[in-house]
């Protein structure tokens, strides 16, 4: 049956691969590590003897980009010193491509024997049985408390798939140079979502200079706005957590669309939009990217990932961070991309220790946490580094890094699932038409729902 949906769902994604903005204390049962070539053994006279460690290679698989690549290399090979009976093959390529590859390798059976996948993903994997449940793997050496990200993986039986290899969480990123200019106060963790529009109607600026609080403002020329906002990751998905609202149950298999509290989150979205205080859809095709905006300046705020500093770093902006902003009743939510370490579930035996022993050596080892750490591209997994200076006192900015750690205590998933891709898809189809005012919100709430469920009933009850 999970061979069938398999490929099932690889033609569907051959057709349509959604991307995927991603984008990552002391070592725990040092003991149970192998550091040599041998193993020790009982030998006929009860005394301990060493016997040669089999010798296995396994292929590893992660997606490419930039310095991230040297970096990798180095670390794998650190870990072939420390485990000179492992052999580590690699297969790599640029995002997109290596997950297209990979699902159709997963359909053959060669897929990578361990493999980084995006956080979104990893449910897909396991409820289609493509990888290890590593529960036992992870009750018999790792210490929970230890690390940020561990539950981000846990289905709801209680089981842990993958393990983290760093971790995007979402905060609220702010030009300060636009608010300096502006004399607008900086936003901070008292902040409401209705708190927010007030603040980016003054931050946003028509062809003519008149802020969308002023009358005379030109929603239909808007030259610099308040908030940019996009996707599910970036846009729509706080806030309706935020209002109480969402899109799946707790099961993953039922639509929870169509409420009360997500209409309410969808008429502050679209007054946003109507506004010209938020950036539509039509807003977002005058930009190279959608992720353009607030680096380029064109924007004062925005809902953002860790992985997000990197561009406004390299754009020279002065800028910081914060966590985001409250609901009605107090609520507040973060959401979390925790990109992961999987195992192959075809493989067993040498392989799939030698695979759980990469996956232990760079969720364990503080060197390896803070050399990938200083690439900035993820918040470490491992609390005793990320709570350091290596993160904490980062010459770049921002210089609030606390606020990722601190949207640790609200963050949840993206609600991921099996066919997270699909529902996705299905539900920004429509928010897209009430975004633009082609349909009403309760009209988008209502389709939205009957398609989410139809997609979530084609694969769990099929």
């Amino acid at each position: 049956m999970r061979s069938r949906k398999w490929l099932t769902f690889l033609t569907w994604v051959l057709l349509s691969f959604t991307l995927v903005v991603t984008g990552c204390t002391n070592q725990a049962n040092n003991g149970n590590q192998q550091a040599s070539n041998n193993e020790t053994t009982s030998g006929e006279n009860g005394t301990e003897t060493e016997k040669p460690q089999e010798d296995v290679t396994i292929k590893l698989g992660f997606y490419s980009g930039g310095k991230s690549d040297e970096k990798m290399k180095e670390l794998i090979d650190k870990f072939m010193e420390k485990h000179p009976h492992i052999t580590v093959e690699t297969q790599s390529a640029p995002y997109g491509q290596f997950f297209q590859k990979l699902d159709t390798q997963i359909a053959a059976n060669n897929a990578p024997d361990v493999w980084l996948s995006d956080g979104v993903f990893v449910m897909k994997y396991a409820q289609r049985g493509a990888v290890k449940d590593l529960t036992d793997w992870i009750e018999k050496d790792l210490n929970k408390d230890e690390y940020y990200g561990l539950d981000f993986n846990k289905d709801a039986d209680g089981r842990y798939w993958a393990i983290p290899q760093g971790i995007q969480i979402g905060v609220l990123f702010y030009n300060k140079e636009l608010f300096d200019q502006a004399g607008v106060a900086y936003p901070d963790e008292n902040m409401t979502w209705e708190d927010l529009k007030e603040t980016a109607a003054k931050l946003t600026l028509d062809s003519s200079g008149n802020t969308a609080d002023a009358s005379g403002f030109d929603a239909k020329n808007v030259q610099q706005f308040g908030l940019t906002f996009f996707s599910i990751t970036e846009g729509w998905f706080s806030v309706l957590k935020s209002y109480g609202g969402g899109v799946l149950d707790e099961s993953g298999m039922k639509s929870v669309v169509n409420s009360p509290e997500n209409k309410q989150a969808m008429e502050w979205i679209v007054d946003g939009m109507n506004r010209g205080v938020l950036t539509d859809p039509l807003d977002l095709k005058g930009f190279q990217s959608s992720m353009a905006v607030f680096p380029s300046g064109s924007a004062a705020m925005r809902i953002g990932i860790y992985a997000r500093v990197l561009a406004a770093n390299e754009a020279g902006l002065d800028y910081d961070v914060t966590v985001l902003p409250k609901g009605p009743d107090g609520k507040r939510f973060a959401p979390v991309i925790a990109n992961s370490w999987v195992i192959n579930n075809k493989v067993d035996g040498a392989q799939a220790e030698a695979a759980w022993e990469w996956i232990k050596y760079w969720a364990t080892e503080d060197e390896v946490q803070r050399e990938w750490a200083t690439l900035g591209e993820a918040v470490p997994v491992k609390k005793s580094v990320a709570n350091s200076e290596v993160f904490l006192g980062a010459s770049e900015k921002p210089a609030n890094r606390q606020a990722f750690l601190d949207s640790f205590e609200f963050a949840g998933t993206l609600d991921a699932n099996a066919v997270w891709e699909e529902w996705v898809s299905k539900f920004n189809e429509n928010a897209n038409r009430a975004f633009l005012n082609d349909v009403s919100i309760d009209e988008m709430l209502e389709n939205a729902d009957q398609e989410v469920q139809k997609v979530l009933d084609n694969f769990y009850k099929n």
